[in-house]
């Protein structure tokens, strides 16, 4: 019987996305430092000393089935800088979220996000043939939901009173989606991101 969705690594001109891999600790460790991440407290990015029980939480996930853990490659520097997931995954009605992703401070706001997030949905909608891919991210993560919301996904609601967050605070979840009918203009806009002059 085949898990789906499988494993893959896809490659574009900023970015690799592949396979996490204990390979990718100090890589992540350094990313996590960027910015010191992980004192956000709206998100969960691993702690430096606990990147390593994180890297092995995720692939044993993703050995179970349960969620696909990747690496986010910066091609120039060809180190990690950051992870993603599918997640959430209905493998039955065609549905998955893509979440759980976290990039370095200098990663943010550049074109590594954008390209990352084509490369998921491309095999989401092309190769998986979803019916729906899913973004979550907390209410206040203000930056969060505005990157979702320029990759083109709508917002479906927010989840009240949806997670404990490690601080002891209860998180609002922001729900947001890209249904199929969708993907070929998402898609438009997002190799149009990726390919308009920069300032």
């Amino acid at each position: 019987m085949s898990v789906w969705p499988s494993r893959f690594t896809a490659e574009g001109n900023f970015v690799a996305v592949v396979p996490l891999g204990m390979e990718h600790h100090d890589d992540l460790v350094e990313a996590a430092c960027d910015g010191e991440l992980y004192r956000l407290w709206y998100t969960r990015v691993p702690e430096p000393e606990n990147m390593r029980s994180e890297i092995e939480r995720r692939v044993g996930l993703g050995a179970s089935g349960s969620l696909v853990p990747f690496a986010i490659v910066d091609k120039a520097s060809g180190k990690a800088v950051g992870m993603t997931t599918y997640m959430n995954i209905d493998a039955a009605n065609r549905r998955l979220e893509i979440g759980a992703t976290w990039y370095r401070q200098s990663a943010q706001k550049s074109p590594l996000n954008t390209e990352c997030k084509l490369l998921l949905l491309q095999n989401s909608f092309e190769q998986l043939n979803c019916i729906c891919v899913e973004f979550r991210t907390h209410f206040m993560n203000v930056q969060s939901r505005r990157a979702i919301e320029r990759l083109g996904a709508k917002l479906d609601g927010v989840l009240r009173s949806n997670m404990l967050m490690a601080n002891g605070t209860v998180r609002d979840t922001a729900v947001y989606s890209i249904i199929a009918s969708e993907w070929p203009a998402v898609k438009a806009n997002l190799c149009w991101q990726l390919e308009k002059p920069r300032r």
